[in-house]
């Protein structure tokens, strides 16, 4: 997946039906009626294919989508299961919006906790207007706010996962790069660790695409998403530094108005960096919707998660041999550490010297 479709599902954010059971808050209620409605419109993907009034390219897309699913579990050891095997239509452009959030002056995101999957930065509604109002609450309160649309999510195996609609429309290379992410939420999950989860599934999501374009022989299209990601680790190398810089302001003996001007100062440079570097690359820039919208700490937040551990996935996989049964038993030990241990094994700089994960081979 390029750097500007991360912004379609920023979060794999997991609402369960069963959330409702034994409550009766509203944040919860609204979760399980928006997944009940979703799993309402599934129908087989085949049953849409077969059927003469399905519009010839979504027939095709669904049919690419068929491919990239059997490739998923045959060569990549994602589950074989009933997800992403059939397809809903839903009435809207997202079918989540999800709600970030950040003190004024820290880039440290505000974390909510849910059952089944532990804390994580983000909170997401199933209608717009209720993320919308809990961001005017958060930006009363004083908070920096993001409101992402949100394209798919996964339920992490508690239901078959559809396609949707919302996904639509794309190429195969992000329908692959979406199926890919999304399954490996549903091969290994650690409740409340989203740096984890998403550097996983982030680092399986591209290594898969490789694999994919590989198996059929485009060569063409590879070299397009090898570049497209080069330009969007340009672009995060951008993100880095002025993270760094911000978090500098935000500690330096300062009153909150003078902060507030060097805070404002630095997104602006931070922009202009920005269409400076991206300048070359025209139509395929990566992230240029992000730096159209006004930038904020909750903005950044919104892709702080995905990136930091997948350097450390990607040793990982080359010490299982490229090969991915090994890979995931690797990473399931890992996973079974405690959150110190996992950070120190993929999540941090010297993770390479304290891995204590099984070497390939060992298992799986």
């Amino acid at each position: 997946m390029n750097g500007s479709s991360i912004l379609r599902r920023v979060g794999a954010l997991a609402i369960l039906a069963t959330l409702a059971i034994g409550t009766t808050g509203c944040y919860e209620w609204q979760a399980a009626v928006g997944q009940a409605a979703v799993l309402w419109r599934r129908e087989p993907i085949a049953r849409v294919i077969a059927d003469p009034a399905t519009p010839a390219r979504l027939r095709a897309q669904l049919r690419e989508v068929t491919a990239i699913r059997d490739f998923a579990s045959r060569d990549l050891d994602l589950p074989d299961n009933g997800s992403y095997r059939s397809y809903a239509a839903i009435d809207r452009p997202y079918v989540v919006w999800n709600v970030f959030a950040a003190p004024r002056f820290s880039l440290r995101a505000k974390r909510w906790c849910y059952p089944f999957v532990g804390c994580m930065a983000y909170r997401g509604y199933f209608v717009q207007r209720r993320a919308r109002s809990l961001a005017r609450k958060l930006r009363a309160a004083g908070d920096d706010v993001a409101v992402e649309g949100v394209a798919a999510y996964s339920t992490l195996g508690h239901f078959d996962d559809p396609v949707l609609s919302t996904m639509m429309g794309w190429s195969d290379v992000d329908l692959a790069a979406i199926i890919f992410h999304e399954l490996t939420h549903q091969r290994l999950f650690v409740p409340g660790d989203t740096r984890f989860d998403e550097g996983l599934a982030t680092f399986v999501e591209r290594e898969g695409v490789r694999r994919w374009l590989e198996a059929q022989g485009r060569t063409e299209d590879l070299a397009r998403y090898e570049r497209n990601q080069r330009r969007y680790q340009a672009v995060l190398a951008l993100l880095r530094a002025a993270r760094a810089r911000l978090a500098a302001i935000y500690r330096a003996p300062i009153d909150s108005a003078a902060m507030l001007e060097r805070k404002r100062r630095e997104f602006a440079a931070l922009r202009t960096a920005y269409l400076r570097l991206s300048a070359p690359w025209g139509a395929e820039a990566p992230l240029a919707s992000w730096f159209r919208k006004p930038m904020n700490n909750a903005e950044l937040a919104s892709l702080a998660t995905y990136e930091r551990c997948v350097p450390g996935f990607a040793r990982e996989f080359a010490r299982s041999g490229g090969r991915f049964p090994a890979f995931f038993a690797r990473i399931r030990a890992i996973a079974a550490l405690g959150r110190s241990a996992r950070d120190a094994a993929v999540c941090g700089a010297r993770a390479a010297a304290v891995s204590r994960a099984p070497r390939a081979g060992a298992s799986g």
